[in-house]
């Protein structure tokens, strides 16, 4: 074999080599790039400022017992379903519900029940999202008798849809800020301990008919139409119906 046949193919054999030790390379930095990018999806929810957390006064609330408010023996109960990222339930918890608190359960005409349907989180089945998160927290906050204090400052903070506003850091400043002992509030939010609650309200809603929050049912008759907020007339009128003349 001559010496230029064999330089030949060592020149090839060095270039194939080199080829292959670019593309190791490149397999390398690409890699890297994305085990970085992971990292760093992980890592910065937990440094982003968690930003002001807006304080609300407790509100009246009568004959608070978890989830509901008003006499247990009401003759008219009130179920509704909501999102704690959903703006329409944020705008019926700001105008409408203190109306109904005021005039139909503090008055003993009707009892008032929460019911959880987190479903704006847009991340498919089994996803954990703000929506998810939201209601965990406020279950959280449940176990320390503040759902309803824990409810009204989600509401007040809401800026958005998957916005950042229910990262888990913010969640966890206003449960301080509402004083919650919270070694036992994080045990709970990490654990994520209500979630066969948070999805049996979800399914009920299902059940009912729910296809948007908030959705309202007096004495499980769904008040105004599919995909609209009720009115507070609406909700009222639906009340005085059912309760017994005097």
């Amino acid at each position: 074999m001559s010496r230029e046949k064999v330089s030949k193919r060592q020149e090839r054999r060095e270039k194939m080599q080199r080829q292959q030790r670019r593309q190791r390379l490149i397999i390398i930095g690409v890699i890297t790039l994305v085990a970085a990018l992971l990292v760093f999806a992980v890592i910065w929810p937990q440094l982003r400022p968690v930003g002001e957390i807006i304080t609300v006064t407790p509100a009246t609330l009568p004959n608070a017992d978890g989830l509901s408010l008003g006499d247990e023996n009401a003759p008219v109960v009130i179920q509704i379903f909501e999102d704690f990222q959903c703006p329409a339930c944020q705008r019926f918890t700001e105008s409408t519900e203190p109306l109904i608190i005021e005039n139909l359960v503090a008055t003993g005409q009707a009892r008032y029940e929460f019911h959880h349907y987190p479903f704006l989180d847009g991340d498919g089945v089994g996803a954990i999202g703000e929506s998810d998160q939201a209601a965990n927290a406020s279950m959280c906050a449940n176990e320390q008798d503040k759902f309803w204090e824990m409810h009204s400052i989600l509401f007040a903070n809401w800026n958005g849809e998957n916005q950042g506003a229910f990262s888990n850091r913010r969640l966890q400043a206003m449960a301080e800020s509402l004083a919650l002992d919270m070694d036992a509030f994080n045990s709970c939010f990490s654990a994520n301990q209500y979630e066969e609650e948070i999805q049996a309200d979800f399914e009920l809603g299902q059940q009912m008919g729910v296809s948007g929050t908030p959705t309202v049912f007096v004495n499980g008759q769904r008040v105004g139409q599919p995909r609209q907020v009720p009115s507070y007339q609406e909700i009222a009128d639906a009340v005085t119906a059912l309760v017994p003349a005097e």
